[in-house]
């Protein structure tokens, strides 16, 4: 079809099917030479029970007591069914993730991602960093950031990062109306306001799913009891970062009389606000106390505030986390701590059972910041899916002062479903062939995968875009399809087996490795 002729006649058809005109340019006579587009391409799909299905892998979903093989089907966004023996063919896209474990999409419930421009500030500064980047690839879909903003400067957390992230994050709103970061900014008692604090929260509730005091270095009790007030108001937890310790408000004092049950004591293993006892090596004065109130003690590995100086005899004793999280920030991800799955293990290199590890990175922290909803698989839930492998070998594992503790075991993340949709996958267990035609399942990727994979389907263009198009011929594809729609390799695309001798072709070398560079032909500089 003549590209003048479609863009003269589209004046006078409707959008429909002026669309259809430039579709018809941008593919090409239906079967010319090297068309990728199969004569079917637009027939209608075949309706599925699922969207996706992930077969064979050993499912751990803490919360419904699941430790087996099982596959995983999902529908809508939503966990369809989780039992054995699923057929492949009810779902329009089918995984194989047999020896692998299925779990509940990994919730890390202490971060700081209200990242920004200002030097070293949590609140829109330089020491948080953008959740998806270091989310998603380890099986994390929800964060929790823990008390970056205060109720001074939230909305801009939420607008900037909460409302754009992939990665789901919650909220800990700081005592602090201005917020973490340097300086005295934490030490504002005169910006402590319990009132204020809980009134946000109740603006947002589902997001804002706690309150954080932290780093605090004064004698007084002022921010835990306004941190407690904002809890109170709002019915949500309570996180605490016990800054300095002091004399005037003991650890025993806060564990046993100042926290409420249900609220959270984190860097548990940091060892310096007495959580070890300084004789035994074991829980401090007040530890089991708290924990026979109901306080939920938490990893919070952070830059230093994890020791196996102090966790080692800690677990020992039996005291093991409620929940394992990162406290990632810039000063820390590529030192010991690095991501929510090098915590993990650690806890595994100090004799955690795997079963126990992965119920305090889902059910756990969700029950402890009142999202239910989240860090399950159960039928009707939210399809947040975590595919992970765990490697056997010799490691190493570094703590907050540098010390590393060898284990055997490592876990890697696979594939991360979120939403019912993937959206990472580390070796394209999901993605068709590169060398084959995309097939039914990828004509409607749209339900199973927010990644990028090749679909088939061509994009609608406007005149102008489809004029464009047909001046140029069609891009070259690695195969052929035939009039049943089968796919036929090219020669020019078949790989010889890796490590297989194979003719050096008689042309030009890469001007990389040429004597002289070739950038030594310019003229020189100008002085």
């Amino acid at each position: 079809m003549n590209s003048k002729f479609v863009v003269r006649a589209c004046a006078g058809l409707s959008l429909a099917a002026c669309t259809f005109a430039t579709q018809l340019v941008a593919q090409g006579p239906p079967n010319a030479a090297g068309s990728s587009a199969a004569p079917a391409a637009n027939a209608p799909m075949e309706e599925k029970q699922y969207d996706l299905l992930l077969k064979g892998g050993h499912v751990i979903d803490p919360k419904n007591n699941v430790d087996a093989v099982r596959d995983v089907a999902i529908k809508d966004g939503k966990i369809a069914k989780v039992a054995v023996g699923i057929p492949a063919t009810s779902a329009i896209k089918t995984v194989n993730v047999t020896g692998l474990y299925v779990t509940p999409g990994l919730i890390d419930m202490h971060v700081h991602v209200f990242w920004g421009l200002t030097k070293d500030d949590y609140a829109g500064g330089d020491w948080a960093i953008m959740p998806d980047g270091f989310t998603l690839r380890d099986g994390v879909t929800t964060v929790v950031d823990a008390g970056s903003a205060g109720w001074r400067n939230f909305e801009t957390f939420k607008e900037r990062v909460i409302d754009r992230s992939q990665t789901r994050v919650l909220a800990e709103l700081n005592i602090v109306g201005a917020g973490m970061g340097s300086g005295q900014i934490e030490q504002n008692k005169e910006d402590m306001d319990g009132e204020k604090t809980g009134e946000m929260a109740l603006k947002y509730p589902g997001i804002v799913v706690g309150v954080k005091s932290a780093h605090f270095t004064g004698p007084e009790w002022l921010p835990y009891d306004q941190a407690i007030k904002a809890g109170t108001i709002a019915h949500i937890p309570v996180m605490i970062d016990y800054g300095s310790r002091r004399p005037e408000r003991p650890l025993d004092q806060l564990l046993e009389n100042k926290l409420r049950p249900g609220d959270i004591y984190t860097h548990m293993y940091g060892g310096n606000r007495g959580e070890q006892d300084s004789e035994t090596g074991g829980p401090g004065k007040g530890m089991w106390e708290g924990r026979k109130r109901g306080i939920y003690f938490d990893v919070g590995h952070g830059q230093s505030s994890f020791l196996f100086s102090v966790a080692v005899p800690l677990i020992k004793a039996g005291f093991i986390p409620d929940s394992i999280s990162t406290d990632i920030h810039t000063d820390n991800l590529n030192e010991g701590l690095k991501d929510q799955l090098t915590t993990a293990d650690k806890f595994l290199a100090m004799g955690l059972p795997l079963k126990e590890v992965i119920a305090e990175m889902t059910w756990h922290p969700a029950v402890e910041v009142q999202q239910v909803q989240l860090g399950h698989l159960t039928e009707g839930a939210i399809a947040d899916v975590a595919v992970l492998n765990v490697h056997h070998g010799d490691y190493g594992f570094v703590d907050g002062a540098g010390s590393v503790l060898k284990g055997h075991e490592r876990i890697e993340c696979e594939l991360t479903v979120k939403d019912g949709k993937f959206v990472y996958d580390l070796n394209g267990r999901s993605a068709p062939p590169w060398d084959q035609p995309p097939g039914p399942a990828e004509k409607q990727a749209k339900k199973w995968t927010a990644l990028r994979i090749p679909t088939g389907l061509q994009r609608p263009m406007n005149p102008q875009q489809a004029a464009r198009a047909a001046r140029f011929p069609p891009r070259w594809q690695p195969y052929t399809v035939d009039g049943s729609g089968k796919g036929t390799v090219k020669a020019a695309a078949k790989l010889a087996p890796q490590g297989a001798k194979t003719a050096k072709p008689d042309v030009p070398p890469p001007a990389a490795t040429w004597s002289k560079p070739p950038a030594d032909s310019w003229p020189p500089a100008r002085k």
